[in-house]
């Protein structure tokens, strides 16, 4: 037991002081340095993804036609055979708009070896590249709200720094219980594993992107292979982030100017949206899983577990892990605007990601690894 502690104790330590100082959250785009504006401004084609949005889709595509973007720049919605009308809500909002920076792709059924999303990404990149080539592709996802000047400020980013690719973390819902309790955490993990500023640092080999906004340059994509070199990938944008990064310097950082507008329905729904890359995140290895799930008991459940019922030494090393991973947790905390009290219940919340990454694996097994709007994805 007194390994357990000092294991548990040793870790978080570690994570606290050389893990990329991942749990700080200073990687963030309203704290960048200010950039000049170019004299010739960039053209910019933004490809929204897009399978029974209609509940979300005018919210988010109002927000890019309201882009202050004085460059040119058009919209393409790929509509991935939805089924609630999503094209036709899309439709009218440019209508009402007054504009035609708005172009729908009616999509068709993935091939062989391509997940839906890509597959819908490189039909948008198809149409984009069928007319004048744009400068930079904006990959966005259907229920990310844009505030105005959100596209201006990555275009000024990406020039200013000669980024191949600029991605945000969108800011996610969390207002109700299950979200405060999980959706913090989920950017926190996401975090631990490829902490941004490595991420962001060219000369190291960590790569990662967030989905819900990524700005790419057109020509830098097109000469490493175009969509095709992540075609089957359930974690898109962190395998486009490794592709990107061969060819140029990224940057990845938290952000308020994009965020998502679609609430969880509660526990079960943020449990299948992790079930649903967890497993592709181990490489579908039942070795990883094992160590997985090993490794976060000895990480979240050991050291309350040890603080609560131990006695003399262990209590103190499960103590002091524990007071480290709530301070850790801090930052997000407010970066979400959440109570500090909400920390110490990390190991609470640790376990229930243990079990989202079980059930990946269950999920997998059964056939229905990557399930997504009704399409089992996993490849392997």
């Amino acid at each position: 037991m007194i390994l357990l502690a000092g294991l548990s104790m040793l870790i978080w330590s570690y994570l606290l002081v050389a893990r990329g100082g991942f749990w700080l959250a200073k990687e963030r785009d309203e704290l960048g340095e200010p950039y000049q504006v170019p004299e010739a401004r960039p053209s910019v084609v933004a490809i929204v993804p897009a399978r029974d949005e209609a509940d979300v889709i005018a919210q988010t595509i109002g927000s890019l036609l309201a882009q202050d973007y004085r460059g040119h720049f058009r919209i393409i919605l790929v509509d991935d055979r939805s089924s609630d009308g999503t094209a036709e809500t899309a439709r009218r909002v440019a209508l009402t708009a007054g504009t035609e920076r708005l172009e729908i792709v009616l999509g068709q059924e993935p091939p062989a070896g391509w997940t839906g999303k890509v597959w819908a990404m490189r039909q948008g990149l198809t149409c984009a590249l069928e007319t004048t080539a744009p400068d930079y592709l904006l990959f966005t996802d259907a229920d990310i709200a844009h505030t105005p000047d959100n596209l201006r400020k990555l275009v000024l980013r990406a020039e200013a720094r000669r980024l191949v690719l600029v991605s945000l973390m969108a800011k996610l819902h969390c207002e109700s219980f299950a979200e405060k309790l999980l959706i913090p955490a989920f950017v926190f993990f996401f975090a631990m594993l490829f902490p941004f500023a490595w991420s962001n640092d060219p000369a190291r080999k960590t790569a990662a992107a967030a989905g819900g906004c990524m700005l790419v340059r057109r020509d830098v994509l097109v000469a490493a292979g175009g969509l095709e070199t992540i075609a089957g990938a359930i974690i898109d944008d962190c395998a486009l982030a490794r592709v990107m990064k061969g060819q140029g310097p990224i940057w990845l950082g938290l952000t308020r100017r994009a965020v998502s507008v679609r609430p969880y329905g509660g526990m079960g729904e943020i449990g299948r949206m992790v079930a649903r890359s967890a497993y592709a995140q181990l490489g579908y290895s039942p070795a990883l899983l094992c160590g997985t799930v090993l490794g976060m008991l000895v990480v979240y459940v050991a050291p309350p577990m040890l603080a609560i019922f131990a006695a003399g030494p262990m209590r103190i090393l499960g103590a002091a892990a524990w007071l480290f991973m709530a301070i850790a947790y801090q930052p997000m905390l407010r970066f979400y605007r959440l109570s500090p009290l909400w920390g110490p219940l990390l190991p609470v919340t640790g376990s229930c990601y243990t079990v989202f990454t079980m059930n990946s694996a269950i999920q997998h097994w059964r056939g229905r690894g990557g399930m997504w709007k009704g399409r089992a994805q996993a490849m392997a």
